[in-house]
């Protein structure tokens, strides 16, 4: 079990999530059960997959957990492109929460990344228990 809070991409995904929020917040009302629900429900999907995943243990359940993040900041990028189209957001509000978006899918696929190459280590690695790898990424 590790501190989600240690890890970068649950820090990077937190301030996506708060910055989601924020920017949502003035969607117009009568999308307050649409579009803000959902784009909402995608951002804080992902530091919260992270932090559920870290809690686990063993790196299978970790990479699944980090694969629904994975699937919901790419939920995320759609809705972001949506709530632009649609006149929600301002084009620079877009292209900064999108870069932010990317950021933290780069920061995920690097760490899932990390866990299989951890894993295939382990494999041939004698006398290391699987919970007892560091999963903290810089």
């Amino acid at each position: 079990m590790q501190d989600f809070r240690r890890l970068r991409v649950w820090q990077r995904s937190h301030e996506l999530a708060v910055d989601i929020y924020r920017s949502s917040s003035s969607f117009p009302k009568h999308e307050a059960f649409g579009l803000t629900s959902q784009i909402r429900r995608a951002g804080a999907s992902i530091p919260t997959n992270i932090a559920e995943g870290a809690g686990r243990s063993g790196s299978a359940e970790f990479m699944r957990f980090l694969h629904i993040a994975m699937g919901s900041a790419c939920e995320l990028e759609y809705q972001l492109l949506l709530a632009k189209d649609l006149g929600y957001i301002e084009s620079a509000d877009h292209q900064r929460l999108e870069a932010h978006a990317i950021d933290v899918k780069q920061m995920l696929s690097a760490l899932q990344k990390k866990v299989t190459d951890a894993g295939s280590h382990r494999q041939h690695a004698a006398g290391v228990r699987e919970d007892s790898f560091q999963w903290d990424v810089e």
